[in-house]
């Protein structure tokens, strides 16, 4: 361990002590080689730095977009429509109108001799399972005329069945209520089955 002269030692508070003697420095290299220019430069055309690809080609062709937006536009009103269809067909079955009229059919002696026992709206595959009811009912306006298929153990028809209000505060009156079967056979019930 070599001492040191005191006056190249300097102490901190914590008692260490550290040299303040300089020391020499790395050995000086060769001075850089610098070019002065005598103005600013002129730039380069963009071409010499950024070359045109070398082989030359038409722009690719956009696909046209309107089949897809027809298609999903036919698509979304078949969409609409069937569904609107199958709501206001499921509001005309459980309206009291079809469900007074199918109590009449069931309570016809002479229509159960025709169609059978067990007399029922005939369902459709395609309103999964539901009947169809063809028509309007309107109690609010004094319009109702429908028609839907019904079966029996025997056979099956048709129903009809209109009914208006002339006026206001008058009860209905029942135009035509009738069944046509299956087989030609017509069964005419023209009597007020409506409120």
């Amino acid at each position: 361990m070599t001492i040191l002269p005191r006056q190249h030692l300097q102490c901190t508070i914590d008692r260490r002590c550290l040299s303040t003697t300089s020391r020499p420095g790395p050995a000086a290299a060769e001075p850089p080689n610098v070019t002065i220019y005598s103005g600013t430069s002129r730039p380069r055309p963009y071409h010499l730095k950024h070359p045109p690809p070398a082989l030359k080609r038409d722009l690719p062709r956009l696909q046209k977009t309107w089949p897809a937006i027809l298609a999903f536009a036919v698509i979304g009103v078949a969409g609409w429509t069937a569904f609107l269809t199958f709501v206001t067909n499921q509001e005309k079955i459980s309206s009291s109108v079809v469900q007074q009229i199918m109590r009449e059919l069931r309570e016809d002696e002479e229509l159960r001799a025709v169609l059978g026992d067990a007399i029922r709206m005939q369902g459709e595959w395609w309103l999964n399972g539901d009947p169809r009811i063809i028509g309007s009912i309107s109690t609010m306006q004094g319009n109702i005329d429908v028609s839907f298929r019904v079966k029996g153990s025997k056979g099956a028809g048709t129903v009809y069945f209109t009914s208006i209000r002339r006026e206001k505060g008058v009860p209905f009156e029942t135009l035509r209520f009738k069944v046509i079967t299956d087989d030609g056979s017509i069964i005419s019930k023209v009597k007020d089955v409506t409120r």
